[in-house]
């Protein structure tokens, strides 16, 4: 997995232009809601498909005056986002909503009709910041040559140590999803077995255990 050079760095310049142009429609059309310049935060995952994608988000609530008609704050919704170079969208439905789009950032108002709630919601685009990683086996930690005197390697991961099925990252790929859950560790990372040693003492091996290896019992 390597770094691609520039990637965080670009997202968190469209995270401050987005939060910049909410707080700039906010003040034209529900000024009473100031939006705190804040410290913009740390993006969040927006999908969990190798190589993980990275993307801010900003949701904000406003209160339309009791002078301005739903139909009204829709259309100074959209006229405000032309006048600042918006390629604007409208559409009523349940609601006016006005939709935005400029640099891959989205910025969507939508206007309730029967209620005061003017809702802001923006988004960057979905950026990686690293190419995509394999799910490569690691080395294990214990071989036949490495075993500690009167221990055998693991009967569950062979000297692994690490979770078999997830290689001690604690997820598996999904195809829907992206990641799920380890089903054989449960996140511990760990082969259940041995807990993480690679190895077992054959002295304290129980009765079924000892079927894994007939070769030290027999006689």
């Amino acid at each position: 997995m390597a770094e691609i050079p520039g990637a965080r760095a670009e997202l968190d310049r469209l995270g401050r232009f987005m939060h910049a142009q909410v707080r700039e429609l906010v003040s034209r059309l529900t000024p009473e809601a100031q939006v705190s310049p804040g410290e913009l935060g740390p993006p969040a995952v927006s999908d969990w498909h190798e190589p993980l994608q990275f993307r801010h988000t900003m949701t904000f609530r406003g209160a339309r005056p009791d002078t301005v008609p739903p139909a009204e704050m829709g259309r100074r919704a959209a006229e405000a986002l032309a006048d600042a170079g918006w390629a604007v969208e409208e559409e009523i439905a349940d609601a006016y909503f006005t939709t935005g789009r400029r640099d891959e950032v989205v910025l969507r108002v939508r206007v309730s009709m029967i209620s005061d709630v003017v809702l802001y919601q923006a988004e960057t685009p979905s950026m990686a910041f690293h190419t995509p990683e394999p799910l490569v086996r690691p080395e294990p930690l214990r071989t036949a040559d490495t075993l500690d005197p009167g221990y055998v390697l693991c009967y569950e991961c062979d000297g692994l140590g690490w979770c078999s099925s997830c290689y001690g990252r604690s997820w598996v790929p999904d195809a829907e999803r992206g990641r799920r859950r380890c089903p054989e560790c449960h996140e511990d990372r760990v082969c259940p077995i041995c807990r993480g040693s690679g190895e077992k003492y054959a002295a304290t091996l129980q009765y079924y255990e000892r079927g894994y290896y007939p070769e030290l019992f027999e006689g």
